[in-house]
């Protein structure tokens, strides 16, 4: 398992390192070209390039941040940095699509006369480097958000290259300017709503939310019918990063239960299998030991005096498997 995750980030490093070396060295080559076309696309465009070099770059030392070693100060490691990456990557590409927004804007008020067939050359050279770059990061885009944030970069990266691609071949036989503002539009129209995703995806990791994919109320079940578990209360399941799933829970126990060691076991096994949870910390208690009293009691006084109990100050009331 170990093995798999680490070959797994060495090749997501690799790929990395060889997209931003494309990208940054291509970002060169498009500022030279507009100011040899005077084209204010391929500028446009290469700025555009310049964030995503930027991003690439984040990405690349987060992974590499990512593998030291948990110390006495992160005793979790270093690997929520890589959604720290994966905000930053949203948060730049959500800026980079309202610039083409008012950029477009611009051009529908002035618009710009550029070389067309030297815009062209430039920018099919920059749809060879993206399509390159894409299929570098495509493996691990569906594993990591932090791929998937770079990935998508360099995907809007390709549309632009299209779009510029498509409005000099327009320009050039009719002259239409207009059509290079409209494309604009079309790109960041697209651009936005993944963008919104990807920073919704992050912004629930870092505000330790229940992850994607994963039903509270199922695991709290599948736990409730693990046999020798009578109740389970103060249930978080949060993401640290990318495929690390953490549990910690209260569980009660039945006071026949012979290996407390053995339903540890069992439940860190079919937490793993069934919810991909990499790491669970479970407390087991005897059926009302928990704060000295028995909770359901508290509870359901606290229900009949029309307020609200929990177990801890940010717990939920216990439940039980045989119900009360």
């Amino acid at each position: 398992m170990g093995a798999g995750h680490s070959h797994g980030a060495g090749a997501n490093e690799r790929a990395l390192r060889w997209a931003l070396a494309l990208t940054g060295g291509f970002m060169l080559v498009e500022v030279a070209g507009s100011f040899v076309t005077g084209s204010l696309a391929l500028l446009s465009d290469a700025a555009h390039m310049f964030t995503d070099t930027a991003a690439l770059a984040v990405s690349l030392a987060a992974i590499r941040v990512a593998r030291r070693p948990a110390d006495r100060r992160r005793t979790w490691g270093y690997h929520r940095f890589e959604i720290l990456a994966a905000a930053f990557n949203a948060s730049l590409l959500f800026l980079v699509a309202l610039y083409i927004l008012w950029e477009a804007w611009q051009r529908f008020r002035a618009p710009v006369e550029v070389q067309s067939l030297g815009m062209l050359a430039v920018a099919a050279a920059g749809l060879v480097v993206n399509w390159l770059s894409m299929r570098l990061l495509a493996g691990g885009s569906g594993e990591s958000l932090n791929i998937k944030g770079a990935y998508l970069e360099v995907w809007s990266d390709l549309l632009g290259s299209v779009a510029v691609i498509l409005g000099a071949g327009v320009i050039w036989l009719t002259g239409w300017a207009w059509v290079d503002p409209v494309l604009g539009v079309g790109i960041a129209l697209w651009v936005l709503p993944r963008t919104w995703t990807l920073l919704r995806e992050t912004t629930n990791v870092l505000l330790e939310g229940v992850p994607a994919g994963i039903d509270l109320d199922a695991v709290e079940r599948a736990i409730l019918d693990t046999p020798g578990v009578r109740g389970v209360h103060d249930l978080h399941v949060w993401e640290l990063s990318s495929g690390k799933v953490a549990l910690s829970a209260h569980i009660e126990v039945d006071a026949t239960l012979a290996r407390v060691e053995r339903l540890e076991d069992a439940l860190g096994a079919m937490l793993a299998a069934r919810f991909g949870v990499t790491h669970s910390t479970v407390q087991v208690e005897l059926p009302g030991a928990h704060g000295g009293h028995d909770p359901h009691a508290a509870w359901a006084a606290a229900k009949d005096a029309g307020g609200h109990a929990h177990n801890h100050e940010h717990g939920h009331p216990s439940r039980r498997a045989t119900g009360d």
